[in-house]
């Protein structure tokens, strides 16, 4: 009795115990329950948020990244879409097995595949056979273009899809490269301007991605009757520059040319509308291929971002100085050759100077005591820097280009002021040089460079056009009048600094600059920058011309001409400045033919009465080498160099030949020489007339 009792409450108790833990377990639920209902974050997670986006499908649209032209409409830079192969290999992809999303039948696939890509079947089956989810195909499966994508897709190959990528183009290679500058793909997939006009107008360029959002059910399909949201993309802005291209290639060519003959450290060619400061061409040693960008790519634009000690074309704004104060005396003499001011002593590039000479006649040799002997007399240390200042050096111009640099204008003691006077110890840049000329060409007013013509919205297609920055007036018109009066000698006077710039009946004023270069802690002895500032026509000048060229491997003076030269006749009959005389040179411009074997007498006769001036080595009667050579373009005015059978070659007169003419007779002659100086000759060690022996001295005067 008393044990049956005792398994009755036993058994009690264990379903008490079990209901207990139901009820537990009930209740833990219902409170979770009511968390899960009543809460609006659970664990952290906005639940609302988490409910929307749950079955949301959100698609951004991609704006096209703004196109950039030249001013004539021609593409700089530009989109181009690539495809990258993507092969699925994971069966998880599948929603639908009537039409799988996952590679199926590799062998075929890899077959196909292969001679699409151009590669090795082994190597695409290798691929396809991989323990992951997804592969590509290196090098051979990237940057496909639209044609080859549609002749894969029409393989039908189950698993094989596409990455879209979006690449900017530059279809002119290093057309213009430092001013375009270039843009490419960060780790986002995002094209980002880094440098140029790509980098300073990257927000206006890039748009404005839109959004494309709809529900989808579990399968992957769109919900009907479901809201959906979308935002158009707003496409980036069309940027036009002032670039014209016909004038840009004649840049890039006489570039191309200073940096094949003399390898400078760099060389730079700006050429500017002097009326409306557009700048027409722009270029430099320093240029790459945005489509290739070399890891030792230097990313300054030498228009804007390179600040150096210019040299003699200062000479023009001290001038200029004097002259608005109303204190210059072009008939004032003063004694050249050297200058001491307490301690130190400033020299002309001629040591001996020219004796006693006016003011005039130093512009016109680029003479340093000139400067010096200007300055003592007629202007302060503050009225030199203030007029500096009002011409824009020290400043920045304000141009549409990435780190334009103030230049500087820094110095305080009696030989500082004097070297500032003619352009050493102090730093300018092209653009301020391109802006100061404007006041010369434009009778005192300053012209504002610029380089963007026009910007299109994308959205609007609104056009911006960049309006045309003048000053007010800096100086007056008689001051300008009389600098390209003397800027005219300096090119059109056989004796002056320029006239190796001069081109007949193109009446260019100008002013050559050689400065010493700065290095560490001492000014160079040996190596310069040598530099050129052109306008053109002289009364009315619609172009301007600045280029510099650092460290040229010879002849820093003679650097810059050749090229330049061909550069003004390009420009002036693309834009037809000169057209009758263009018309006149052209009749008198001829190819060279071979006349070795020719007659002397026949062809003296022939290329005289075109304005040749043959110089006739020997007294031969049959011509047996000649310079310059066959297929060489010669015309009205140029020397033509003709060696003769004659074993008995007398000595030419020299005076006022180049150092080319100089180099020329040695080499046909087979003559050892030495030249000393720059410019003219003016004296030769063997006399005219006399038998040619020993080593040949000459000495030019410039």
């Amino acid at each position: 009795m008393v044990k049956r009792r005792k398994k009755k409450i036993t058994k009690w108790k264990l379903s008490n115990l079990v209901f207990l833990c139901f009820i537990l377990v009930i209740a833990g639920l219902y409170i979770q329950y009511c968390y899960l209902s009543l809460s609006n974050k659970v664990y952290g997670r906005d639940m609302k948020d988490f409910a929307a986006k749950r079955n949301t499908v959100s698609t951004e649209l991609e704006a096209e990244r703004g196109k950039i032209f030249d001013v004539n409409g021609d593409a700089l830079a530009i989109n181009v879409t690539s495809y990258t192969v993507i092969a699925y290999l994971d069966k998880s992809r599948d929603i639908d097995k009537k039409h799988p999303k996952h590679v199926v039948n590799k062998e075929e696939t890899a077959k196909k595949l292969s001679e699409a890509l151009g590669c090795e079947y082994d190597y695409v089956y290798n691929k396809l056979n991989s323990d992951l989810y997804q592969v590509q195909f290196g090098n051979y499966g990237r940057n496909i273009n639209e044609l080859k994508k549609i002749e894969i897709e029409k393989l039908h190959l189950p698993g094989i899809g596409f990455e879209q990528t979006i690449n900017r183009y530059y279809p002119n290679g290093n057309f213009a490269s430092q001013i375009v500058g270039y843009a490419k793909a960060n780790d986002e997939g995002n094209v980002v301007g880094l440098l140029g006009i790509e980098s300073k107008y990257n927000k206006k360029l890039k748009g404005v991605n839109g959004y494309y959002s709809y529900q989808q059910d579990s399968n992957g399909y769109k919900i009907p009757d479901t809201p959906e949201q979308k935002e158009d993309a707003i496409d980036g802005d069309d940027i036009y520059l002032t670039i014209d291209s016909s004038i840009q290639r004649f840049v890039e060519s006489a570039i191309s040319s200073i940096k094949n003959d003399y390898e400078p450290e760099w060389a730079l060619i700006e050429v500017m509308d002097a009326k409306t400061g557009e700048i027409l061409g722009s270029g430099s040693t320093t240029g790459f291929d945005p489509n290739n960008i070399p890891e030792d790519m230097s990313y300054d634009d030498p228009l804007s971002s390179y600040a150096f000690e210019p040299g003699s074309t200062m000479k023009i704004y001290t001038y200029m100085c004097a002259m608005e104060k109303g204190a210059y005396n072009g008939s004032e003499t003063y004694p050249s050759g050297s200058y001491k001011i307490e301690d130190d002593t400033i020299n002309d590039w001629k040591k001996e100077g020219w004796g006693e000479i006016n003011f005039d006649t130093g512009f016109e040799y680029s003479s340093n005591t000139g400067i010096a002997n200007l300055i003592e007399r007629h202007l302060s240390l503050k009225e030199l820097k203030e007029c500096q200042q009002k011409f824009g050096f020290g400043k920045k111009t304000g141009i549409e280009l990435s780190n334009e640099l103030n230049g500087r204008l820094n110095y305080k003691y009696p030989i500082e002021v004097m070297a500032a006077g003619f352009g050493q110890g102090i730093l300018t840049t092209p653009l301020q040089h391109l802006q100061a000329l404007s006041v010369i060409a434009n009778d005192g007013v300053m012209v504002k460079p610029h380089i963007i013509s026009k910007i299109v919205d994308g959205e609007t297609k609104e056009e911006i056009i960049t309006k045309i920055d003048k000053s007010d007036r800096i100086v007056s018109k008689k001051t300008t009048d009389q600098i390209k009066e003397l800027m005219g000698k300096v090119i059109s006077d056989s004796w002056a600094t320029g006239y190796k710039y001069n081109i007949e009946g193109f009446n260019i004023i100008g002013k050559t600059g050689t400065a010493q270069i700065y290095e560490n802690g001492h000014y160079l002895t040996t190596d310069y920058l040598s530099s050129i500032a052109l306008m053109y026509p002289k009364e009315n000048p619609s172009v301007i011309i600045y280029a510099a060229i650092k460290k040229p491997n010879h002849d820093h003076n003679y650097a810059l001409t050749t090229s330049i030269k061909s550069l003004i006749q390009n420009i002036a009959k693309y834009q037809g400045t000169f057209s009758d005389y263009e018309a006149e040179i052209k009749s008198k411009t001829i190819t060279l033919p071979n006349y070795q074997g020719k007659n002397i007498d026949e062809v003296i006769n022939d290329v005289s009465n075109r304005g040749i001036n043959v110089i006739k080595i020997g007294n031969g009667s049959t011509i047996i080498n000649q310079y310059p050579i066959k297929n060489r373009l010669i015309t009205y005015g140029d020397k033509l160099f003709l060696l003769t059978d004659d074993e008995n070659i007398i000595m030419p007169d020299m005076s006022g030949w180049s150092r080319t003419d100089v180099r020329a007779f040695a080499s046909l002659v087979k003559l050892e020489y030495q030249i000393d100086g720059s410019g003219y000759v003016v004296s030769q060690s063997i006399p005219a007339n006399n038998k040619i022996e020993g080593v040949l001295q000459v000495s030019l005067n410039k």
